[in-house]
C-alpha cells in the first residue's frame, strides 16, 4: 500500500499525573487543525529537528517552562489514522513532576481528566488512539467509535 505524501510531521505529550489523569489542552477558535476542541500538547517538528526536540519545544511553548516532567515512554513514528495518513506521529508519554501551566495563544482553557471524566472533553479526533497506542487507560474504557479498528477491544 502506497502512503500519501507527507504534509507534517507532530509531536504530541501525553503527560499524566500521579492521579492517572491526563493533561488536556483547549485549542483556540482561530485554530486550523481541532478549533475548540480538547488535545495535548503537540504541534509540528521544524525542518531539522529531532521528534524528541520538538515534543519538549512545543510543551514549553504551549503549558510554560516552569513543568517538571520525566519521560516514560517514546512512540512512533507512525501515521496519522484520521487525517488520511498525510501526518508522520510521534508520540511521548510523561509523569507530571511539578510546575505551573501558563498557556500560550493556541489555547484557551486546560484540565486534568481522569479516565472517568475525558469523555466531557470534546476531542481531537484521534486522541483516544494516543492513549491507546501508549497503552495508558485500559481500552475498555475508551470510547470505541473513537478509535480505530484494529484498536477495539473486540
Amino acid at each position: 500500500m502506497d502512503l500519501p505524501p507527507l504534509k507534517a510531521r507532530f509531536a504530541l505529550c501525553v503527560i499524566e499525573n500521579a492521579q492517572q489523569e491526563l493533561l488536556f489542552l483547549r485549542r483556540a477558535p482561530d485554530r486550523a487543525l481541532g478549533p475548540n476542541l480538547w488535545g495535548f500538547p503537540a504541534g509540528h517538528i521544524e525542518p531539522g529537528e529531532s521528534a524528541r526536540d520538538g515534543a519538549y519545544r512545543e510543551m514549553t511553548e504551549e503549558i510554560g517552562s516552569a513543568v517538571r516532567v520525566s519521560e516514560l515512554r517514546a512512540l512512533g513514528p507512525f501515521r496519522d489514522s484520521f487525517y488520511g495518513g498525510v501526518y508522520e506521529i510521534n508520540l511521548y508519554h510523561m509523569r507530571w513532576l511539578s510546575g505551573a501551566i501558563l498557556l500560550n495563544q493556541e489555547h484557551t482553557d486546560w484540565c486534568w481528566a481522569s479516565v472517568e471524566t475525558y469523555r466531557r472533553l470534546a476531542l481531537m479526533d484521534g486522541i483516544e488512539e494516543d492513549i491507546a497506542l501508549l497503552d495508558i487507560w485500559p481500552r475498555s474504557a475508551l470510547n470505541p467509535e473513537r478509535l480505530p479498528l484494529h484498536l477495539r477491544v473486540p
